[in-house]
């Protein structure tokens, strides 16, 4: 009896028993840093130390060299026609290059040397140098990437605008025309303007008209004098006569 209620009480082995006491641990205390007052931060950024840059020493640093390079001699006699090429011409036009190809150049030098203009090709590097040093300073932005000028002694606005249409490769800049620097709209305004021989003819045919308006002023007033005189002439010559009429035949 004594041996199946040990047998019934005791744990057997390998046997879990239903419910289990678990110790909980308590949380760790951790202390967080409260924030800096905004006062305190801004007198810690003022106060802060900041050390100061070591000097270095006379004769460590060795100073720069720069090369200066000179200019070769066909950069110096580019720049001598460039200088001849602005004192001669009165019109020097700055047009960009967009991929135009040898045959298309070709026949854009023949259509613009039937009105004397010319097309030259220079590096920009030379140009850049010769305008630098030239009263010309103000060409510079126009000289970008690949760029063709177009020369002539005589101001040919139309002719060139005419040529450039049927070209839409060649994108015209700007323009020194008679020593004054144009935009494109300032190129279009310009030749709408009338020609020369126009504004000759119109001012020919105003100064004579001025003249012969004086001409005829000057002339106006001795003729309208002498026909005032005319007048009291043959007013006193009446009056003469009438006077001696009436004293006969008072008579």
């Amino acid at each position: 009896m004594a041996a199946t209620l040990c047998g019934r009480l005791l744990p057997k082995a390998g046997w879990v028993p239903l419910t289990q006491s678990v110790r909980h641990g308590s949380k760790a205390v951790t202390r967080h840093r409260r924030p800096m007052h905004i006062l305190k931060q801004k007198l810690m950024a003022v106060t802060e130390y900041i050390p100061p840059t070591p000097v270095a020493p006379p004769g460590a640093l060795t100073p720069r060299v720069r090369k200066i390079e000179e200019e070769s001699g066909l950069a110096i006699l580019l720049r001598k026609d460039l200088e001849t090429l602005f004192k001669e011409c009165k019109m020097i036009a700055v047009v960009q290059n967009n991929a135009s190809n040898a045959e298309d150049m070709q026949l854009l030098k023949h259509r613009l040397k039937r009105h004397n203009i010319n097309v030259k090709f220079f590096p920009n590097q030379v140009m850049r140098s010769f305008l630098n040093d030239s009263i010309y300073s103000n060409m510079l932005p126009l000289v970008i990437g690949q760029t063709v000028i177009f020369v002539s002694k005589e101001p040919k606005v139309k002719e060139m605008l005419q040529v450039l249409r049927g070209s839409p490769q060649m994108v015209l800049l700007g323009a020194c025309i008679e020593n004054t620097l144009l935009s494109y709209q300032g190129i279009l305004k310009y030749s709408k303007l009338p020609s020369m021989t126009t504004i000759h003819g119109e001012l020919v045919s105003g100064l004579a008209m001025m003249t012969s308006q004086t001409v005829s002023m000057l002339h106006r007033h001795p003729a309208h004098l002498s026909a005032l005189l005319q007048q009291y002439v043959k007013q006193q010559g009446s009056g003469e006569t009438t006077d001696g009429v009436s004293d006969k035949d008072a008579a």
